[in-house]
């Protein structure tokens, strides 16, 4: 189920999902948005509308720090401990062979995304933009190919939605756009 694109021009981040609930043959829109802002951080989870439910009501998000080289050890430790312990307590995490695991979202903070992956791992990407969930290889396609169009981030979150709903039967409109940038602490 779903798509949700991540894109950031370095101080504004753009997190856009659609609206589609899928269970086996069955498609239902959502009005729960998959996207959202929880304190300094935009969040847009795939994997299940109950960890997006825990993501966005119970986990207190940390601050995150002032110096921008120190960001992504605090995302791979602080922010990551805090999402584990939400989950764990919100009784969505589970354990399979002593290895954790969650489930996939991106995060936006301080004009950087980040792609954090079912077993925690913290990943930042070097083109700048990422989508996660069944859509997410069409919505690639149309982020890269929209790269030099002259597009806003959002205008260019929405066109890769918009092809991942064309060519996904798991991804369905309307869609949801948040952002943050890097004064937004």
């Amino acid at each position: 189920m779903t798509a949700i694109v991540g894109i950031t021009d370095g101080n504004t981040v753009v997190i856009a999902g659609d609206s589609a609930g899928v269970a086996g043959q069955l498609t239902q829109l959502r009005l729960d948005s998959k996207v959202f802002n929880n304190g300094p951080y935009a969040i847009g989870y795939t994997t299940s509308f109950r960890m997006g439910q825990i993501l966005r009501y119970a986990v207190k998000t940390p601050v995150p720090p002032e110096r921008e080289e120190d960001l992504h050890a605090f995302m791979c430790t602080n922010f990551i401990n805090g999402v584990r312990e939400g989950l764990k307590d919100g009784g969505w995490a589970s354990k399979n062979n002593d290895q954790e695991e969650g489930g996939s979202f991106l995060v936006g903070v301080r004009g950087r995304l980040f792609e954090i992956g079912h077993d925690y791992q913290v990943g930042e990407l070097v083109d700048g933009y990422t989508a996660v969930g069944c859509g997410e290889e069409i919505a690639l396609g149309a982020l890269h190919a929209t790269g030099n169009a002259g597009l806003s981030l959002e205008s260019r979150a929405i066109a890769a939605l918009e092809a991942a709903a064309h060519f996904s039967t798991g991804v369905r409109p309307p869609f949801t756009v948040v952002r943050t940038t890097k004064g937004d602490d």
